[in-house]
């Protein structure tokens, strides 16, 4: 079987776009953006909103998790001003079409406008949005919040074998729980980087290799096609799990630049900043 170094199967054969002009070169490097969401919407996030992402907004009940959505969206075009240069709200987000199915409602996500040959990719979680942006057409992260795993009976629909045993070596309790997550977040950067999702993976058999530190060399089989990731962990913060996927490319592979971003105001106007890393 012939292995693919990771590009979603719909951009396989496409040219890279034309870069706008004053593109900056990321010579490979990687740039994780991660911040804590508000527990209400803001209005300035609100405003930066597509039609399609505002209509998304609306169906979601719970007001934090329409606050997560938005503030993750709108924390991507700020991410994203910081590297072109422009306004924020200049900056169009959409998706690809999803390589198994077609549709373009659940692809993977893509910048619209500028034209720039960068991949694009984004995770919340309770407490924790995260922007990932690189070159080429495919990148995958992934976050989790660190929550006790009660539901045994999931270890097998996703766990190999490899997996299974290197869990059931590990403590019960919070050491378990975290090795439960770093592996769920490997895979789940895997399965956005090929831009398919959960939907179509057979977890597992996707092996993610926890006793190593990473990067590790993940392989992804659908409809008898193998694609290639070189996955890594990311420490953001002590009570989240994170991962980046992305196309192996050279060795060693670019850097990682992570930025913490201070969460957003509290009662008295001042930006929380508690747990804050710098980069």
């Amino acid at each position: 079987m012939a292995f693919v170094p990771g590009t979603p199967k719909n951009t396989g054969t496409r040219q890279p776009s034309r870069a706008a002009p004053g593109t900056p070169d990321l010579a490979g490097a990687v740039h994780v953006w991660w911040w804590r969401p508000p527990h209400r919407v803001v209005p300035d996030d609100l405003a930066l909103l597509g039609t399609d992402e505002f209509h998304r907004a609306l169906t979601l009940l719970a007001e934090r998790d329409a606050a997560a959505f938005v503030h993750t969206r709108a924390g991507a075009r700020r991410a994203l001003s910081e590297l072109l240069l422009v306004a924020p709200h200049s900056i169009e987000l959409g998706r690809r079409r999803c390589p198994g199915c077609g549709d373009l409602g659940h692809g993977p996500p893509v910048i619209e406008r500028p034209e720039v040959p960068w991949a694009v990719s984004m995770s919340r979680t309770a407490g924790c949005g995260v922007f990932a942006v690189g070159e080429g057409h495919a990148l995958g992260v992934d976050v989790e919040a660190v929550r006790p795993m009660r539901r045994a009976s999931l270890y097998d629909s996703v766990l190999t074998d490899n997996e299974r045993a290197h869990l059931g070596a590990l403590p019960p309790g919070p050491v378990r729980d975290a090795g439960f997550h770093r592996v769920w977040t490997r895979k789940e950067a895997v399965v956005k980087a090929v831009g398919l999702g959960l939907v179509g993976t057979e977890l597992n058999r996707l092996e993610t290799w926890p006793a190593r530190q990473g990067p590790v060399r993940v392989l992804h089989t659908h409809s008898g096609r193998t694609t290639v990731w070189s996955v890594q962990d990311l420490r953001l913060d002590d009570r989240v799990v994170a991962a980046l996927a992305r196309p192996p490319g050279t060795d060693p592979s670019g850097p990682v630049h992570i930025h913490s971003v201070p969460g957003p105001p509290d009662e008295t106007g001042r930006p929380d900043t508690e747990g804050s890393r710098p980069s």
